[in-house]
């Protein structure tokens, strides 16, 4: 059984999804501290002057769990969609999901954060073809601080393997991983083939919405197939 146990972000970059694909079993990690200008509730597109921040409001109270988080208003979110379509409505493959991210947009009210993200999460996770067990890390009643309570919750769910971001190489001890018998794999983000975007210079670290209406149904060969 693999598993990863990562906190929900606003439409993720393509790396999140790499992770996604890799694992039997996806945890939101969502009942852990929100965190200020982070990817919870922000995320960056492609424009023809750059990058720019797509940000859902939701108050200065750093003080609540991500699962706690409210949005302060919807007037966000008719922005958001105008500016997606500004943006994109000349991408080659805008059209494939341009009534499902209408819809998100424009006839649903969002009020919680973690809802949300973990909405889009699933359905773009379906574009992208991948199948998957998607949980919430509450389910299993998780004890213990930081990597304590990961392994916590990673004996609950019967894990084998753990797969992580790179970036916590410089914090996770390894061998209490080894200890309890689940093998710990760091997750690499290198070397992922570039695509025609609609302007220039060529970003990665953008939102996987930029993948979408650029590649379409090409989208996984861009994100994993491509090692094959």
């Amino acid at each position: 059984m693999k598993v990863a146990i990562i906190q929900s972000n606003y439409i993720p970059w393509k790396g999140y999804f790499d992770i996604i694909h890799d694992v039997d079993l996806f945890i939101f990690y969502d009942d852990v501290q929100f965190t200020k200008n982070d990817w919870r509730n922000r995320n960056k597109i492609k424009t023809s002057n750059g990058t720019q921040w797509l940000t859902i409001p939701v108050g200065q109270d750093i003080n609540r769990l991500i699962s706690e988080v409210t949005i302060d208003n919807s007037l966000w979110q008719s922005k958001h969609w105008k500016t997606l379509q500004h943006n994109y409505q000349k991408a080659p493959y805008f059209y494939l999901y341009q009534e499902f991210f209408e819809d998100f947009y424009l006839k649903h009210t969002w009020t919680n954060l973690s809802v949300l993200n973990q909405y889009l999460i699933k359905h773009i996770a379906v574009f992208l073809g991948i199948d998957v067990q998607f949980k919430n890390s509450d389910e299993y009643s998780p004890v213990g601080k930081k990597q304590e309570r990961i392994l916590d919750i990673l004996t609950k769910a019967n894990a084998t393997t753990y797969v992580s971001g790179d970036r916590a190489k410089s914090y996770i001890d390894q061998t209490e991983f080894d200890n309890l018998g689940i093998t710990l794999t760091y997750k690499s983000y290198l070397n992922y083939p570039e695509y025609q975007q609609l302007s220039q210079p060529f970003d990665h670290y953008v939102s996987i919405i930029d993948l979408l209406f650029n590649c379409g149904t090409e989208s996984p060969s861009m994100i994993w197939k491509w090692r094959n």
